[in-house]
């Protein structure tokens, strides 16, 4: 994983250099133990292994995963309680999305883990509660405000792959 935050850091230093200051030092193994205790669940490993080399973004500032905020854990677990105290309060009880293949038809998920923010209150999602599929850690795009639940990647790994070749190829400028 450190290839490709080398690779991220490279592309912003040419091409976007003011947003090199809102990435943050690695998490810590508690910062990633939080996470698993409060969720409940494991973490993917590549998730785990990218957040240690650096622990998302700043909060507030301009977000270097296409406009959105990359998530530190304390981010992630703020947007994730957010959505619970929504689940918790059966606000979502009737409410169905409309999901790609591999990914319940919930509106929200307590297993859906928010790693990205767009001011609105949408996100990219670790699901690591998928139908059976889907993959455990697959990346899926969660909006507040529309049914659809689309599939972005099959995992972390691969999210993040295809955002740096993206960067790499000139599709973000």
């Amino acid at each position: 994983m450190e290839e490709y935050w080398t690779r991220i850091i490279k592309w912003l230093s040419k091409n976007a250099s003011y947003m090199i200051d809102s990435i943050n030092r690695g998490a810590t193994s508690e910062d990633m133990q939080s996470i698993r205790v409060t969720i409940g669940a494991q973490l993917p490993n590549d998730f785990v292994d990218f957040y240690i080399i650096h622990n998302g973004q700043l909060s507030n500032t301009k977000g270097i995963i296409n406009g959105k905020e990359l998530l530190c854990t304390t981010r992630i677990l703020e947007e994730w309680n957010i959505w619970k105290k929504l689940i918790d309060s059966d606000y979502f009880i009737d409410i169905a999305s409309c999901p790609d293949r591999g990914i319940r038809s919930d509106w929200y998920n307590k297993l859906w883990i928010p790693i990205t923010y767009d001011g609105a209150g949408n996100h990219y999602c670790l699901d690591l509660d998928p139908t059976d599929e889907g993959s455990y850690g697959q990346i899926i795009r969660v909006w507040h405000d529309n049914a659809q639940r689309s599939l972005a990647a099959p995992s972390f790994k691969k999210w993040i792959e295809d955002f740096v070749e993206d960067l790499e190829t000139g599709r973000y400028k």
